[in-house]
């Protein structure tokens, strides 16, 4: 029994917060940089001028049972205020606030856009949506974040920590899926916005009205079990990207002889810098290496997890792979977003390390003082509260 309520106490714990923050940061911030880098070419890739017909898209997204609000209407505007209004989603999510609707209306507005035309990705959309699907689930909000820096301040004061403005944006999001719940071509995805919208309104009722401390306890408990879910599952995702990849490298005669990359460094579409792949294609010792190591270390990552001091050099390793594709191949977005995936499996005492640094620098640079805060000063900025 005594295991049993320790097994308890362990899973109704909030595992991998900074891991989880961390993703929320890498997703919004590449989201709105991709958006905004696409933004003179929006309306050919995915508004009324592209192509890539409204009903060609609608029957691809029926095959594939996906659901996109772009297609409710033909619209110019309606167009930009999608994609606008997903740029403000992710910029939103990047700075945590109001988490658990940002991170809900972030997911739909990925979905939408990337069902919109399926065939302009680099894999990068793939693991973009796949990853804003299981962050909805967390608590990626915890640290690092201004709703994180709301309730420090609130506590520093001594208030109770309502949150007026997420209620009313729980309220509002009410009122849309109403109007827009019969726009989704399946039940299942209206189901599951309705869930989310649903558990968001207990758990503000729970917190705003005295239903005694044991409701609220195993609502935390259950949040925290879902997080904790949610990041195994983002963990296991990144083991079966990393593992297909190199097992699939493994079956090609080419990588199985030590030339695959060499093939690869010399399509017309994958050499933005010909200056910089010239001189790595001629050392064929390189080639072999390079192309020998980039399978090694894709099939090993998912075994080398265990180990701690293999893991970090494994994932420092595969960091630098990432980046050296994102010049030598031109495909940053995919290389960022493989990048922030493998931070999940980053140690906390590192993170925590590195939050401290950044708000040490933005202070400096802010000009905000570096002394702790007195009593009368509430914690000027969002790493103090992350801590708090």
């Amino acid at each position: 029994m005594n295991r049993l309520a320790r097994l308890i106490t362990f899973a109704a714990r909030t595992h991998a917060p900074y891991q989880a923050a961390l993703l929320r940061i890498g997703l919004g911030g590449i989201a709105a940089a991709f958006l905004l880098r696409e933004w003179p070419n929006r309306r050919l890739l995915y508004g009324d001028r592209s192509p890539w017909a409204p009903d060609m898209a609608a029957r691809v997204i029926e095959e594939d049972h996906r659901f996109s609000v772009l297609l409710w209407s033909g619209g110019h505007w309606w167009f930009e205020l999608v994609y606008h209004g997903a740029i403000v989603a992710a910029l939103l999510l990047m700075l945590g606030w109001r988490t658990r609707g940002t991170s809900v209306v972030f997911l739909v507005a990925v979905l939408s856009i990337e069902s919109r035309n399926t065939y302009l990705g680099d894999a990068g959309d793939n693991a973009m949506r796949v990853m804003a699907l299981y962050l909805a689930f967390t608590r990626c909000g915890a640290v690092w974040s201004l709703d994180a820096y709301r309730r420090a301040r609130a506590r520093w004061h001594g208030k109770p920590v309502y949150d007026r403005a997420g209620v009313a944006l729980w309220q509002a999001l009410g009122v849309l899926l109403l109007w827009v719940s019969d726009g989704f071509p399946h039940t299942a995805w209206a189901a599951v916005l309705w869930a989310f919208w649903a558990a968001h309104g207990v758990w503000y009722a729970a917190h705003r009205w005295s239903w005694g401390r044991q409701a609220r306890d195993l609502l935390d408990a259950a949040t925290a079990m879902l997080h904790n879910c949610a990041m195994l599952v983002i963990a296991v995702q990144v083991c079966f990207i990393y593992g297909t990849a190199g097992w699939y490298k493994v079956q090609g005669l080419r990588w199985q002889e030590g030339s695959g990359l060499y093939y690869a460094l010399h399509l017309d579409y994958f050499m933005p810098w010909p200056a910089v792949v010239g001189p790595l294609t001629h050392s064929m010792l390189a080639v072999f290496a390079l192309t020998y190591g980039t399978v090694i270390v894709q099939v090993a990552f998912p075994f080398l997890l265990g180990y701690r001091r293999l893991k970090n050099a494994l994932l420092a390793a595969m960091m630098l792979e990432h980046l050296a594709i994102a010049v030598v191949l031109g495909i940053p977005f995919l290389s960022a977003m493989m990048i922030v995936s493998d931070a999940v499996f980053l140690p906390t005492s590192f993170l925590l390390l590195a939050g401290t640094h950044c708000t040490r620098w933005a202070r400096r640079l802010t000009g905000a003082a570096v002394n702790p805060p007195s009593r009368e000063h509430p914690p000027s900025g969002i790493g103090h509260a992350a801590r708090g």
